[in-house]
């Protein structure tokens, strides 16, 4: 969805937006601007166009094996959308001019309040995968779904657990170590030793 969305919508920009011009869509919040940027994204490295190609590629087939792991329906979103961003900033690298795998990249979204730099819905979506990408990971959200239990979590729930079971014990009548010993201790010590003496050897 993110790969098909990104292209048709730069297919739409190159046929019906002048190049170089703004064009204002809401005042300075939102901005049109049709340029083609040779580097990465929010025109970063301008001159590296072949090496962020391979970059792009290594990303595309690293997630499209690691996603073989992924269990977790907020995992394969975050990757997701990351792997669609990837690839249809790289499908531009690729087969757009001036040639392949140093094709320049259709930007156009400005936001000027925001960052000067100019990007497209592919950057996006790899912008958004990557703040949802670090809340999952402080949120200790595993891969198969399953959460990450801190240690203080794991401290406290270790004293709920022995606190119900001391609970458990008392509720069914038995005492705890140290009420038994002193139990034994007392009947012993009350106990005449001839008594003892005497049913111990019968």
């Amino acid at each position: 969805m993110v790969v098909v969305t990104d292209q048709v919508v730069k297919a739409i920009v190159v046929a019906n937006l002048p190049y170089g011009q703004v064009v204002p869509v809401l005042g300075r919040a939102l901005q049109f601007l049709y340029v083609r940027n040779p580097g990465a994204a929010f025109s970063f490295a301008v001159n590296m166009t072949w090496v962020f190609s391979v970059v792009s590629a290594a990303v595309v087939v690293a997630i499209i094996v690691f996603a073989r792991r992924i269990r977790s329906m907020w995992w394969a979103i975050v990757l997701g959308m990351l792997l669609g961003g990837a690839l249809g900033n790289l499908l531009d690298r690729l087969f757009r001019e001036p040639g392949f795998g140093r094709g320049h990249v259709v930007d156009f979204i400005s936001t000027p309040w925001m960052m000067p730099a100019i990007y497209n819905i592919a950057d996006s979506f790899i912008c958004v995968s990557m703040v949802v990408f670090v809340l999952l990971v402080v949120l200790g959200v595993n891969l198969d779904g399953t959460r990450t239990v801190s240690e203080k979590q794991r401290k406290a729930s270790q004293q709920a657990h022995d606190a119900s079971a001391t609970e458990a014990a008392v509720a069914d009548g038995v005492p705890d170590s140290g009420t038994a010993a002193d139990g034994a201790g007392a009947t012993r010590a009350s106990r005449p030793a001839d008594d003892s003496l005497g049913h111990d050897a019968t």
